[in-house]
């Protein structure tokens, strides 16, 4: 069975509401022949007269009256449908899918995605706690539009990772421990440590940064939530080593921080799908990049 086009709904409704074959050629920009073909081909597959044809006027039939009914409900509806397709393919609206870990989502979105709702308010974004192998996944699987991920990465054909941003990590200890103005592996080596597992970036970093000085220290505690390790070093149980935005909002006063002699840095990237992105994708990848 031949479905039913919406060109010949949309001309069988304007010549009911302009009257006349001519004045609905001439407001939907077509000629007179194609508006008669387009009622003779609907009239065919319906297998039913939908117009009285009078001199001058066209007047619907009781099958053309019902049908116009319809066909007016359902232009409207794919009018309202297109018309939002057209906002989202113009970046105006749209759900762009984000990933990062919990301190990026918790220290670092906040203030992009503000800025975000304030220039373009029609944008939802809708954020997900994955850790860098996870979000590689399902970006390369169109599952994820964007994620700040770990660095280095593994090169994908699907994923297209650029270079985010540096983090210093520190020390936090408890403020009453004698300590060095920096703080070094050696010294560290010798504290109690409260330390991520193997399976995270900043625990694979560290390691490589004891490592460097011939060191390799075991840990007392391993948790990978940053807020947790925090509230271990204030209660005196060790030090950890975080990220610098980690420590936002201000820490509380039964804790140190110290910077690392040698320097570490832990550097991310932002990672999304390759080839050309959708305007609202672009728009928060532009307030990522700004932070």
């Amino acid at each position: 069975m031949r479905e039913l086009n919406l060109d010949h709904l949309r001309t069988l409704v304007a010549i009911v509401e302009h009257g006349s074959f001519v004045a609905a050629a001439r407001v939907l920009h077509l000629a007179p022949p194609t508006v008669s073909l387009h009622i003779n081909e609907l009239e065919e597959r319906l297998g039913a007269q939908l117009l009285l044809r009078k001199r001058k006027k066209a007047e619907p039939t009781g099958v053309g009256a019902a049908l116009i009914e319809r066909a007016q409900r359902l232009l409207n509806q794919t009018d309202a449908m297109l018309d939002d397709i057209q906002l989202y393919a113009e970046g105006k609206t749209g759900r762009v899918r984000v990933s990062a870990a919990t301190p990026v989502i918790a220290y670092l979105l906040p203030a992009a995605l503000e800025r975000l709702s304030q220039k373009h308010p029609g944008i939802e974004v809708e954020l997900a706690v994955l850790n860098s192998t996870a979000a590689m996944d399902k970006l390369a699987k169109g599952m994820l539009d964007i994620a700040a991920v770990a660095l280095p990465q593994g090169q994908m054909a699907e994923v297209l990772v650029r270079p985010w941003r540096k983090d210093p990590v520190v020390a936090l200890i408890p403020a009453h421990w004698d300590h060095p103005e920096k703080a070094t592996a050696s010294w560290l080596a010798t504290k109690p440590l409260i330390l991520n597992d193997d399976s995270t970036q900043l625990a694979r970093i560290t390691n490589e940064w004891f490592a460097a000085a011939g060191l390799r220290p075991q840990a007392n505690i391993r948790v990978n939530y940053n807020d947790s390790a925090k509230s271990l070093v204030g209660a005196g149980y060790g030090a950890t080593l975080l990220s610098y935005e980690t420590l936002y909002p201000q820490i509380d006063k039964r804790i140190k921080t110290l910077q690392l002699d040698p320097p570490l840095w832990r550097p991310m990237g932002i990672a999304h799908r390759s080839g050309p992105l959708e305007i609202a994708v672009k728009h928060v990848l532009e307030e990522l990049r700004r932070i």
